[in-house]
C-alpha cells in the first residue's frame, strides 16, 4: 500500500487488481453466481464490479457482499414473466392519442410497478456507499444516447434504469436524466474497468436469445432490442479483441440447450455453464496476478 503523501492528504486508491464486468443477456447473466463460486474456492478476490443490463442485477448483489445462494434466491425473484403481465395502458393510450392524453415523451408497453416492488425487495433504499466492493452500473441517458456510468445513489434507481428496455419499461429518471437500458450504448463495458486501471479484467457478456416467433408487441419489442444488442455486443467484443488487451479475459459460457428470458427453471443449468467457464480462464488469471505486484 503506497504511503501517506507528506502533507497528510489521503492517499490515492489503489488500482484494482482484479475487475468483474458483467454484460447484458437477461436470465443467462446468473452464469455470473457459477464464476462467483469459482473465484470464491480459488480465493480470488474482485476489487471492482462493473454491470450492465441484466447484469446489472448481479453486479449489485456481488458488490452488496450477498452470497451465491442469495442471489440464486435473488434470480428466481426477479426473473418472472409477472414482471411483464400487467400492461401500461395509460403509455399505450397517450402514445396512440398524444394530444388526447398528453404524451410526455416517455413509453413502455409494460406497467414498471411490479418491477420496482421486486428490486426494492431485493435491495431496499441501500445505495453504493452500503457496496463492499466498488460498483458501477451502465445505463444510457435517452435523450443524446449517451453512456451514462452511475456509481453513487440508490442502487434500486441504478438497476432500474440499466435494465429499462425500450419499448417495455419507461426511461427511469436519475438525477433529471431520463436513463434506459445500458445495452443500448454499452452491452459489455469493459473500458469502464480499464480505465479504472484493473490488473485483470473478466468479462462475461452474453447474445440475446430471439423469441422462436414474434406473436405480440411485447415479443416486437424484444426482438428490435436483442437484434441490435446482439449487433453492438459483437462489435465490441471484437474491437477488444483487435486491441490486444492482454489483461482482458472473456469468460465465455456454452450453452447445449435455448434459455430463453424468463427461463428460470433452467437456472441451475445457466450456473453450472458459468462454473465451467470459469474453470477454464482461472489457471491464465492465476499467471497474470503472478505477475502483477499486489498493491
Amino acid at each position: 500500500m503506497p504511503a501517506p503523501p507528506a502533507d497528510g492528504s489521503p492517499s490515492p486508491a489503489a488500482p484494482p487488481r482484479v475487475a468483474l464486468v458483467i454484460g447484458s443477456g437477461a436470465v443467462k447473466c446468473a452464469a455470473a453466481i457459477g464464476l462467483r463460486r469459482v473465484l470464491d474456492r480459488e480465493g480470488v478476490d474482485v476489487d471492482l464490479v462493473v454491470g450492465c443490463s441484466g447484469g446489472s442485477l448481479y453486479a449489485a448483489a456481488l458488490a452488496l457482499g450477498m452470497s451465491t445462494d442469495e442471489t440464486e434466491a435473488l434470480t428466481r425473484q426477479l426473473w418472472t414473466r409477472d414482471l411483464t403481465r400487467k400492461r401500461d395502458t395509460r403509455s399505450l393510450l397517450a402514445a396512440a392519442f398524444p394530444k388526447l392524453f398528453k404524451f410526455d415523451g416517455a413509453f413502455g408497453m409494460v406497467d414498471d410497478r411490479p418491477l420496482l416492488d421486486a428490486l426494492r425487495g431485493a435491495f431496499g433504499d441501500r445505495t453504493f456507499a452500503d457496496t463492499t466492493t466498488p460498483l458501477h452500473i451502465v445505463a444510457t441517458d435517452f435523450g443524446t444516447g449517451e453512456r451514462v456510468v452511475l456509481s453513487e445513489g440508490s442502487l434500486v434507481d441504478a438497476v432500474r434504469a440499466s435494465i429499462a428496455v425500450p419499448f417495455v419499461w419507461k426511461p427511469w429518471p436519475v438525477d433529471g436524466r431520463p436513463l434506459c437500458d445500458g445495452c443500448l450504448s454499452d452491452p459489455m463495458p469493459a473500458d469502464v474497468a480499464i480505465q479504472a486501471g484493473a490488473g485483470a479484467i473478466l468479462t462475461m457478456g452474453f447474445e440475446a436469445e430471439l423469441p422462436r416467433r414474434v406473436s405480440s408487441g411485447l415479443k416486437f419489442a424484444f426482438q428490435v432490442t436483442s437484434v441490435y444488442t446482439n449487433n453492438l455486443y459483437r462489435a465490441n467484443y471484437a474491437f477488444h479483441n483487435l486491441a490486444h488487451h492482454a489483461e482482458i479475459l472473456p469468460v465465455m459460457p456454452e450453452f447445449d440447450e435455448r434459455v430463453g428470458l424468463f427461463d428460470t427453471g433452467k437456472i441451475p443449468y445457466v450456473i453450472e455453464r458459468g462454473e465451467a467457464a470459469a474453470e477454464e480462464v482461472v489457471p491464465y488469471l492465476r499467471r497474470l496476478l503472478e505477475t502483477e505486484p499486489a498493491p
